[in-house]
């Protein structure tokens, strides 16, 4: 049987796509930032510059594709991703050079389907699948949730994050297992396992406050 504060978790975590347009209200108070960055691989500061680099990115879409186009923008340790629908091939180009000069991102994973925009319906889809392979993650107990980034687009579940090679083969397992999912793209970025441990160590003492001890007087 799952365990229960396992299944809580990812149900809250699941709650994160959608609650996207919430986001602005939940940044303004800490709280989401908070809970984010105290389990992430990342360090607070490139976080933050990924978040700003997706923000850069809705807000520089060229003019002529703006309302013809779905285009999701997620950024993870400075590689972006692209994933949604466009008209043709030249508005995937123009999207895809655009974030390339977003400063800051190093790479870019143009994932850009030409075809018609996808239903809301699909979208909601797409969105419990993420929750899905989320809480199978979480219930495998074999990998943080906190260091895979998934985005469904239209059954295609892409994978992002800071893992090492046992870690991704668990990720990409249990993704290709999940129902509703017809494809894998494993964009995650391979990390040596000892460069895992150091970085969990550091997070582990980084929520670990020092024990407070009681002063002692000579008599």
């Amino acid at each position: 049987m799952p365990n229960v504060r396992n299944v809580l978790v990812a149900a809250l975590v699941g709650l994160f796509p959608l609650l996207q347009g919430c986001v602005p209200a939940l940044l303004a108070t800490g709280a989401a930032v908070t809970v984010l960055s105290a389990h992430d691989r990342r360090s607070t500061g490139t976080q933050a510059d990924d978040e700003t680099s997706e923000w850069k990115g809705s807000n520089r879409m060229p003019a002529p594709y703006r309302n013809s186009t779905h285009v999701n923008f997620t950024a993870f340790n400075r590689v972006m991703l692209l994933t949604g629908e466009v008209s043709d091939d030249e508005a995937r180009q123009a999207i895809g050079a655009m974030a390339e000069k977003i400063e800051g991102i190093r790479k870019v994973h143009n994932e850009l389907v030409v075809g018609p925009l996808a239903a809301f319906s699909s979208r909601s889809n797409d969105a419990f699948v993420s929750s899905k392979f989320r809480t199978r993650l979480v219930e495998s107990n074999q990998l943080s949730v906190n260091h895979i980034k998934a985005i469904t687009e239209n059954g295609t579940l892409f994978l992002m994050g800071l893992v090492n090679e046992q870690e991704a083969r668990v990720a990409v397992a249990i993704a290709r297992t999940t129902d509703g999912v017809r494809k894998v793209v494993n964009v995650l970025e391979i990390i040596p396992e000892r460069e895992t441990r150091q970085l969990d160590n550091t997070l582990l003492g980084a929520r670990t406050p020092p024990a407070q001890t009681a002063p002692v007087e000579a008599r």
